[in-house]
């Protein structure tokens, strides 16, 4: 299992103080009030960053990083992930699970024969559709319904699903 999660990237600079619009890459961006320290994936080396202060655009989060006031001092992290700890992660309810955790799970039929690799979550307003790399099959895309997802073991990193008709 990851230990980290991604929580947004940076998207641009804010103004000349230091401040950065962030795309939220969480289901809950209004989580970002609760969070006090991010850690921002530079590539090489990653940066603790405590947050200041947390206002709200559109659709992006804006953050002020403590120390950092100057827009040349942040300019240089566009498009870096920030990062939150296991610990510091949202609470997940019954049925629910990190997609950092479910990427590249195995994928097996109701039959137990080995159907694919999960490879992407896609977000869609009713519910999320899973799409997996079969070898059969090409790329298929299943909805996270209980009707076609009969169990996730993230331990096992397995998911059993059952192929509704047209579906493949």
């Amino acid at each position: 299992m990851e230990e980290m999660l991604k929580v947004g990237v940076i998207a641009s600079t804010h103004g000349v103080r230091g401040e950065v619009k962030v795309f939220p890459t969480t289901d809950d961006p209004a989580r970002f009030k609760g969070l006090k320290e991010v850690m921002l994936d530079a590539g090489k080396e990653t940066i603790p960053l405590e947050i200041e202060n947390v206002k709200f655009f559109k659709q992006f989060v804006i953050l002020k990083f403590k120390g950092i006031d100057n827009i040349n001092d942040i300019e240089r992290y566009r498009k870096c992930p920030l990062m939150v700890t296991r610990e510091n992660a949202v609470a997940l309810g019954e049925g629910e699970y990190f997609v950092a955790d479910m990427i590249g799970m195995e994928i097996v039929t109701e039959d137990g024969e080995r159907f694919g690799t999960l490879k992407d979550v896609l977000r869609t307003g009713a519910n999320d559709v899973y799409v997996i790399e079969s070898a059969k099959h090409g790329e298929v895309l299943i909805p996270a319904i209980k009707e076609c997802v009969l169990n996730v073991d993230i331990e096992e990193r397995r998911m059993r699903i059952h192929l509704m008709d047209g579906l493949i």
